[in-house]
């Protein structure tokens, strides 16, 4: 387990230093702090609530993840979760029917 927690801080270190890299390799003018360094979401602009809520709580979105409304990787967003949930039981509701 101690390894995994090291694996995981490094990768999140990494990309956290990859995406800093990214953005201060731009002209001072075309830098958004936001965007996608190896595959993988990152935003390091001020978090809004706008943003924390269209991150974690989006029925509108189809996406179970979304970019992280600040820092790198992904969050869940928890209305595609619970739709998720409420399918798999209609679902299963009907095969006893």
């Amino acid at each position: 387990m101690k390894k995994l927690k090291r694996l995981v801080f490094i990768a999140v270190a990494a990309t956290s230093a990859g995406a800093v890299i990214q953005e201060l390799s731009k002209p001072e003018w075309e830098r958004t702090w936001h965007g996608n360094v190896y595959g993988i979401p990152y935003d390091f602009r001020p978090p809004t609530f706008a943003r924390i809520r269209d991150a974690m709580w989006n029925p509108d979105d189809p996406r179970l993840f979304t970019p992280r409304p600040f820092g790198v990787g992904w969050s869940v967003n928890l209305a595609r979760l619970m739709q998720m949930i409420r399918e798999t039981s209609e679902d299963d509701s009907d095969d006893g029917a």
